[in-house]
């Protein structure tokens, strides 16, 4: 019961985290409901009994998203201020309630169901985690290596290409300099 119960909040939830990831006009937004929609697939992994594959999607999948959404907020004007205005606060405070009610309930039902017995095909020595190990490192190291080297190379690539299209490094000016480069672009804008 309660891995039905698990599986159908999972994957309303990552339906949403997706729908929102498709349909809003902000990227920050859109970044950080992917990286939500990430965490909750790999609840199906540790659903399913695969706790290798769940940590795996965690640290792989959420992290490339993060990696996203560092490059995501290097190219945003960081300078100006960002004016957040919610419609209804009211609706937004009872949905999120409600969510954290949901996820501590999730936390509860393996407590409450402690007798409910699971049967999977797993070594009951060292769980599945090595099995995948072995598996990885000693049939699949070449792809796995290969696989590694060329998100190397893509992440290069695109720090390469970022670092092309920037005028001028905000990084590398001092305060003054920030000042003064905020108000040449305003006049630049009211020149066109």
């Amino acid at each position: 019961m309660f891995e039905v119960v698990a599986f159908y909040l999972f994957a309303f939830l990552t339906i949403a985290m997706f729908s929102v990831t498709v349909m809003t006009k902000n990227a920050l937004y859109a970044l950080s409901s992917l990286a939500a929609g990430m965490i909750f697939i790999s609840a199906f992994f540790f659903l399913l009994g695969a706790e290798f594959l769940g940590a795996v999607q965690i640290v792989v999948y959420t992290g490339a998203v993060m990696a996203l959404y560092a490059f995501g907020m290097m190219f945003f004007d960081s300078i100006n201020d960002v004016k957040e205005s919610v419609a209804n606060p009211r609706l937004t405070f009872i949905l999120t309630g409600i969510v954290a009610l949901i996820v501590v309930f999730m936390f509860v039902g393996p407590i409450i169901g402690a007798n409910a017995v699971a049967h999977y095909p797993i070594n009951e020595a060292y769980g599945n985690t090595q099995d995948v190990g072995l598996v990885l490192f000693t049939k699949y190291l070449v792809p796995f290596e290969v696989a590694a080297v060329m998100l190397l190379v893509a992440m290069i690539g695109g720090i390469i290409l970022a670092g092309k299209k920037m005028d001028i490094s905000i990084t590398q000016l001092s305060e003054q300099e920030i000042d003064n480069h905020k108000t040449d672009t305003e006049i630049a804008k009211d020149i066109k």
